[in-house]
C-alpha cells in the first residue's frame, strides 16, 4: 500500500546551459540526510562500463541525483569520471549528489572496510560517499569460498567508516528482515537502507513493510524484472507489453517501463533502472508527474511470483545466505 506523500521533501525542475531537467524528490533517512528517490544503476555488462563515463553524465545531465555503483560492478572509476565532468563542467556541486557504493564479500573482517572504501573512494575521485552498503551477508575469501565472518563484526566496521566521515550514511543490501533485526539490536548506529530486489514478479511485500516498520528506507534493483530478456526460459510475465501495463500507460500518457518505475515509488521504495542509453535514461526519470492509483499497485502486486533475477545458488549453503527468509 502506497503511503500518501512517501516522505517527499523536494521537487525541483532545474536549469543547466539552457537544458530543462526535471530534478528526483528526495526524503529523510533515519540518520538525518537526504536521498533521492530514484537512482541511476550501472551493473552490466563489460560494453556498458565502457560507455558508464557518458551515461553518468548523461544521468547528471537529465537530472538524476543519485548514482548507484559498487566495488563488484568494476565500474567505480568510470562512474567517478562521469561525476568529474558534470562537477567540471558546472551541472551541480558535489554536495547535491548522492552517490552510493558497496563493500564485497571479501572485505567484511572489520579492519578491511575502511581500506576497502578507501579503494573506492580512490576510484570514485571522491573524498566521501552518501551511502556505503554491505553488498550481501555472505562472507567469501578472494577466490569465492566462504568465510567465518558475522556480518555484525561487518557492520561494526560500516559504523567506524561513518565516524571517520568517509560515508555519511551506512546500511545493508541483500539482508532479509531477521538479518537487519539482528543488527539493530546489536548496533551504535542503525542501517539506513535496505537495497534488495523488487519488481512485478518480485513485489516483496513483508521484507518491504518490515523495514518501513524500522525506518529503513528499502532501494529496489532490478525494478523491471523479467520485462527485460534474462536469457531465461519460460521467465514469467509481464512484459513491456502486458495489456494490464499498457492500459495504465494509455492513461497516464507513459510508457509501460514509466509505469513500473512510478509503481515502486509509490510503494516507497527508490527504483535504480539501468540504461547506458541516454533517451531511456531521460525517459526513466520522467515519472514525477503522476500516480498511480491503490488499486493500480494492487493490480500489479498480482503478478508476483516470487521469482527472482538474481538468486546467486552458490550461496545457498552458507549460513548467512539471505533468501531463505522474508
Amino acid at each position: 500500500m502506497a503511503r500518501a506523500t512517501f516522505g517527499v521533501l523536494l521537487l525541483l525542475t532545474i536549469c543547466y546551459q539552457g537544458i530543462w531537467a526535471a530534478q528526483a524528490p528526495v526524503k529523510l533517512l533515519n540518520d538525518g540526510n537526504r536521498i533521492p528517490v530514484i537512482a541511476l544503476g550501472t551493473y552490466g555488462s563489460a560494453d556498458d562500463i565502457a560507455v558508464m563515463r557518458q551515461a553518468v553524465f548523461w544521468a547528471i545531465e537529465a537530472g538524476y541525483r543519485h548514482i548507484d555503483t559498487a566495488e563488484l560492478y568494476r565500474n567505480e572509476e568510470q562512474v567517478g569520471q562521469g561525476i568529474a565532468d558534470a562537477l567540471q563542467k558546472g551541472l551541480v556541486r558535489r554536495e547535491e549528489l548522492f552517490i552510493t557504493t558497496k563493500l564485497w564479500n571479501n572485505h567484511h573482517a572489520r579492519d578491511q572496510v575502511i581500506p576497502a572504501l578507501r579503494d573506492s573512494l580512490r576510484r570514485l575521485g571522491l573524498d566521501y560517499v552518501d551511502l556505503y552498503l554491505i553488498h550481501s551477508p555472505v562472507a567469501q575469501a578472494a577466490n569465492g569460498t566462504f568465510e567465518d565472518i558475522d556480518y555484525l563484526d561487518t557492520w561494526r566496521g560500516m559504523e567506524d567508516a561513518k565516524k571517520l566521515g568517509l560515508t555519511k550514511s551506512i546500511g545493508v543490501s541483500n539482508f532479509n528482515s531477521e538479518q537487519i533485526n539482528r543488527i539493530i539490536n546489536n548496533c551504535e548506529i542503525k542501517p539506513a537502507v535496505n537495497e534488495i530486489e523488487v519488481n512485478p514478479t518480485l513485489t516483496q511485500e513483508a521484507l518491504i513493510s518490515y523495514c518501513q516498520s524500522v525506518g529503513i528506507e528499502v532501494m529496489s534493483y532490478s525494478p523491471f524484472g523479467f520485462m527485460v530478456s534474462r536469457n531465461r526460459e519460460n521467465s514469467p510475465p509481464p512484459k513491456f507489453d502486458d495489456p494490464e501495463l499498457t492500459k495504465m500507460a494509455h492513461k497516464y500518457g507513459k510508457s509501460t517501463s514509466q509505469i513500473v518505475l512510478r509503481y515502486l515509488i509509490d510503494r516507497d521504495t527508490i527504483p535504480i533502472p539501468k540504461s547506458v542509453n541516454k533517451e531511456r535514461i531521460k525517459k526513466n526519470i520522467d515519472i514525477f508527474d503522476f500516480s498511480l492509483t491503490e488499486e493500480e499497485i494492487a493490480t500489479i502486486n498480482k503478478f508476483n511470483k516470487n521469482v527472482r533475477v538474481v538468486d546467486i545458488v552458490k550461496w545457498k549453503n552458507h549460513p548467512y545466505y539471505p533468501f531463505n527468509k522474508p
